[in-house]
């Protein structure tokens, strides 16, 4: 029997679901056809600096954040870790990374993920023509990706999903890694970033966007859909939950109070994933790698803003995690 997991999250009771013979595309259609709106709110890159560790737990425990993802070679790992096991309520996820800091696993044995100084090297973008070139080991990816989740594994954290600094599970072949090692870790979901074009126009409202940021990030987020488009579809075939829809890639960095309550009053029926970045400011922070500073404080105030919770309520949204939409046997 097949049985999904019933929780309580952020004071949403989820109702418990048996079935036999039942696969996570049925569920997920059955909460469509119900009218059933939830929202997974995931907060990335738990473990960059302390600063973005206290703004997801405030998001959290004063907010609508429901998850979040850790970076398992984060210089702030360990305060991450604490946060979980402080706060049993936040889904944790693994933030699998090839593009900041030293790897987890032995550095002889991911040579072609690093640059000169040992370290990952490169956005999206260069990965990707290192993966055109083959200049990119995937048995290397999938032996760096098994030691940042055997490593969060190890600290007693059972992981919700999986899903990728800088999106970076999308590209050609390692999205078939991330599904791989899922099943071989026991973890019940992935994140597949194809941003819903509906909901993004719900989150360009409001003033103070960039309309050239926003712009270019909604370029990067039909490539991503263009590389991986059948990400969805594959998860399904190997018996990996996702969210039906997804959103926040041409806004990050961008998120306005009004965007928000427009996203919340046009949510479809069915699980969307919300993606954003939460935290504090603080030295650590402000001399790191990362153009995402001011707008982490933006976010905090956006997310436990008391009336988007109020929308939450009146709209009847249910907040979730990804391990409510996770079968397990």
């Amino acid at each position: 029997m097949l049985k999904l997991r019933s929780r309580r999250v952020n004071g949403t009771d989820v109702s418990a679901r048996e079935k036999n013979s039942c696969t996570n595309g049925q569920a997920r259609t059955e909460d469509r056809l119900a009218g059933v709106k939830n929202l997974i709110v995931n907060a990335d890159d738990l473990g960059w600096a302390e600063g973005v560790n206290r703004g997801i737990g405030e998001a959290h425990r004063n907010g609508i954040v429901t998850s979040t993802s850790l970076l398992a070679n984060g210089p702030a790992f360990a305060s991450g870790v604490e946060l979980g096991r402080a706060t049993p309520s936040l889904r944790i996820g693994v933030h699998l990374n090839l593009s900041d800091g030293a790897p987890v696993a032995p550095p002889d044995s991911v040579k072609s993920l690093l640059n000169e100084r040992g370290e990952f090297s490169g956005g999206p973008e260069n990965l990707l023509m290192r993966v055109a070139r083959k200049n990119l080991v995937l048995k290397e990816v999938e032996t760096e990706w098994d030691a940042q989740i055997s490593k969060i594994r190890g600290e007693g954290i059972s992981p919700s999903h999986l899903d990728g600094h800088k999106h970076v599970q999308m590209l050609p072949g390692l999205f078939e890694i991330a599904l791989r090692l899922a099943k071989r870790h026991g973890v019940g979901a992935v994140r597949v970033s194809h941003e819903a074009s509906s909901l993004r126009a719900a989150l360009s409202a409001g003033e103070g966007q960039r309309g050239s940021v926003v712009l270019k990030q909604g370029v990067q987020a039909r490539g991503l859909k263009f590389l991986a488009r059948d990400a969805r579809e594959m998860a399904e075939h190997a018996g990996i939950a996702t969210a039906d829809y997804f959103c926040g890639i041409a806004q990050t960095g961008e998120l306005t109070r009004v965007g928000v309550e427009q996203l919340l009053k046009n949510l479809p029926d069915g699980t969307t994933e919300l993606m954003c970045h939460p935290g504090f400011m603080d030295e650590a922070l402000k001399h790191s790698q990362t153009r995402l500073q001011d707008s982490r404080e933006t976010e905090v105030a956006i997310l436990t803003d008391p009336g988007i919770r109020s929308v939450v309520a009146a709209q009847g949204i249910r907040l979730i995690g990804y391990r409510e939409i996770a079968y397990e046997a």
